[in-house]
């Protein structure tokens, strides 16, 4: 039995961080946020309760996401892809290449493909929400497929204290093969320029067949160009049934008008 060496764990996602670097090299001088751009959904628990405008497009790519339980890492280079369909409508396609990395186990491979579509409505006053439902499919790699399509709903809510603090609400309900799993977080963001912003963020969580949990962690994300954002974050487990670590790091492009 042997343990994945994490050099070589990463060593795919070395040339996808490569890949990636090429919209950076092309994207416009350093400024505020591009206008119609509403934001992203990476990093943290929930989404940005705003949609795209119709036919604008945002690829949002892990570079990896880490997590650790019961003594096994998993890495995942989630893919997100949002289209704006016009009105308060947008669609999400997703997709991810994960490994699993623990003594005796050396598993990689794409994960399973997902389906969404989220609908918000313009902000009224400090106060905006979103709702997201999506299907994930049964289509990924043996190791990494789930047994049966999960249906996700999600509900997230926004209140803009002032020009710097923000404070959101995160709901969800997964369903799986006749069982649901929740997940209930908060959120407080903080800008510390027109470029740099963070947030800290607690939840707690109930998933089917393994009980409850809670955890807590913060992240950071930085407008390197108006079209282009960097993000960086991690949580950790503070109790009950969740994974001890979590962290990522990741890059977000938008291609509107």
């Amino acid at each position: 039995m042997r343990t994945l060496r994490l050099g070589r764990a990463f060593r795919p996602f070395r040339r996808l961080a490569f890949l990636l670097a090429i919209p950076l090299v092309s994207a416009l001088p350093s400024g505020a946020r591009a206008d119609g751009n509403p934001g992203y959904d990476r990093p943290g628990l929930g989404f940005t309760p705003a949609v795209l405008r119709a036919g604008d497009v945002t690829w949002e790519q892990g570079l990896p996401d880490w997590s650790r339980a019961d003594g096994a890492s998993q890495y995942a280079a989630d893919t997100l892809l949002r289209l704006g369909l016009g009105g308060p409508l947008e669609l999400q396609l997703g997709t991810s290449y994960q490994r699993m990395a623990a003594a005796g186990i050396d598993h990689d491979g794409r994960g399973d493909s997902s389906l969404g579509m989220k609908f918000a409505l313009p902000a009224s006053g400090t106060f905006s929400w979103g709702l997201l439902g999506s299907v994930e499919f049964t289509d990924g790699a043996r190791a990494f497929r789930n047994p049966r399509r999960q249906y996700l709903l999600g509900a997230d809510f926004n209140w803009q204290w002032n020009t710097r603090n923000t404070a959101a609400l995160y709901l969800e309900n997964v369903r799986s093969g006749g069982r649901d799993s929740r997940l209930l977080a908060v959120n407080d963001g903080y800008a510390f320029s027109g470029r740099l912003s963070g947030y800290v963020e607690a939840a707690v969580q109930h998933a089917a067949g393994t009980g409850a949990g809670s955890m807590a962690g913060a992240g950071l994300a930085w407008l390197v160009t108006p079209r282009v954002q960097l993000d960086g974050s991690f949580r950790h487990r503070l109790g009950g049934h969740a994974d001890l670590w979590e962290a990522g790091l990741g890059v977000s492009v938008y291609f509107g008008r």
